[in-house]
């Protein structure tokens, strides 16, 4: 069973991966659809909103002959990260209460 969640949620873990290690858009796809259900076509949009919102920068690494655009996030970024992590605790303890009867 997969939960719809929007894209606050999508934007945290994105924004988290980074925070952890700068991060190409193919290993960010695989690592947000290890605990999301989205495609990569989805990603890029949301990767381009977070760059125009100096969340994120970019940076191209040749690898293989090729550039891979990498993505780090900005100090704007990790605000905003702190921001979407208080407001994930906050919603996580609310359904919590629910779900599991006010424990």
């Amino acid at each position: 069973m997969t939960f719809q969640l929007g894209s606050a949620l999508l934007d945290a873990c994105v924004l988290a991966i980074v925070d952890k290690e700068d991060a190409y858009g193919y290993s960010l796809t695989q690592q947000v659809q290890s605990v999301m259900d989205i495609s990569e076509s989805t990603l890029y949009p949301v990767l381009r909103r977070l760059q125009k919102a100096n969340y994120l920068t970019t940076y191209d690494q040749p690898y293989q002959g090729r550039n891979r655009r990498y993505y780090q996030i900005t100090k704007q970024g990790r605000i905003r990260l702190l921001e979407l992590l208080k407001e994930w605790h906050m919603y996580k303890e609310k359904v919590d209460y629910v779900l599991l009867g006010g424990k």
